[in-house]
């Protein structure tokens, strides 16, 4: 089984689902900038979307879209809890969050990479983003996930959304449940592998030597 992932993009919630269901694979880095990967293999070959992620299983098929990776994940070690059971209101209050990370935060978040962002637009998501952050801390209890008391799949999607927040400027300590859930979702060591795997635990190591 393949990952192909760029660090910090939102293949990091795959990652982190692999990590915490402990399955073998591989992680193969993807440039987004230039859709190359290392061998100079062109990434549109791979997925002809040109992003990540991008699952590739054993017999060579490939699943693109992360909810439905993650669900997918899920699926192949349902001892581990981090999805529902298929056709419970449960599962379908998994995609419910799902469906509002992608759609809400996750795109959201996307105009606020571009570096020659019109400042009407980028004022523009920015205030939808609040809007959306403030909703959803008001959802999260103190010390729990967004499906209780349990960590799934969704967690790891809005904790690699949320972390887009170092990138853009968007301080959500302004939320202190938000903050909290977002430390909480850090510490796990699923997130931390995979963290550490993209080198995104660099600064931390360097400050901590």
């Amino acid at each position: 089984m393949k990952l192909y992932y760029a660090p910090a993009a939102c293949s990091l919630s795959p990652h982190i689902v692999l990590q915490a269901l402990e399955i073998p694979f591989t992680r193969v880095s993807v440039d987004l900038k230039g859709h190359r990967l290392a061998d100079g293999t062109d990434f549109y070959t791979i997925n002809s979307k040109g992003y990540v992620p991008v699952l590739e299983l054993d017999d060579g098929r490939r699943l693109t879209e992360g909810p439905a990776i993650v669900q997918y994940l899920a699926d192949l070690r349902p001892q581990k809890g981090l999805a529902p059971e298929n056709g419970s209101f449960e599962r379908y209050r998994l995609q419910e969050w799902l469906n509002f990370i992608t759609s809400e935060i996750h795109k959201a978040f996307s105009p606020l990479f571009k570096p020659d962002l019109d400042p009407a637009i980028g004022q523009h998501s920015r205030e939808k983003l609040h809007t959306r952050l403030a909703w959803l801390a008001g959802q999260i209890r103190d010390g729990e996930f967004l499906m209780g008391k349990s960590f799934t799949v969704a967690d790891a999607y809005l904790f690699t959304v949320l972390n887009w927040g170092k990138f853009t400027q968007v301080d959500i300590s302004q939320w202190p449940t938000l903050q909290a859930y977002y430390d909480r979702v850090h510490a796990l060591p699923a997130t931390q592998a995979a963290l550490k795997a993209e080198g995104l635990l660099r600064e931390k190591r360097a400050a901590a030597g």
